[in-house]
């Protein structure tokens, strides 16, 4: 993987390589269902990451961040139940780490808005 230097553009696109290998663990159990979920709204939030660093303006920016918080939210709601649930893969790994991005991520959110 080749680092941009922007530390959220990077951890989102880890983490989203992360959730593409949590999922096919989860396809293999037979969770197609979870895995999907998980798949889509854990790879959405590095692509929404990556889509704010062209905003038009900086509401834009904001805008595309809070559709990458609110997937960050989404993919830790899934985490939570394959935590939670009997007989379900798990990744703390993935959990610590969804934390860390979405803390990032409200406070770019913050730190634009008040600019």
């Amino acid at each position: 993987m080749r680092e941009t230097g922007n530390i959220i553009v990077d951890l989102s696109f880890k983490f989203a390589l992360d959730i593409i290998v949590f999922a096919e663990t989860l396809e293999r159990e037979r969770k197609y269902i979870v895995a999907n979920q998980l798949l889509k709204s854990g790879t959405s939030i590095g692509a929404n990451v990556r889509e704010a660093q062209n905003g038009e303006s900086k509401q834009d920016f904001i805008h595309k961040l809070k559709i990458a918080a609110k997937e960050a939210d989404e993919t830790e709601y899934w985490l939570l139940l394959c935590e939670n649930s009997e007989n379900y893969p798990f990744s703390p790994q993935l959990l610590e780490d969804i934390k860390i991005i979405q803390k990032i991520i409200n406070k770019i959110i913050g730190t634009a808005k008040s600019k």
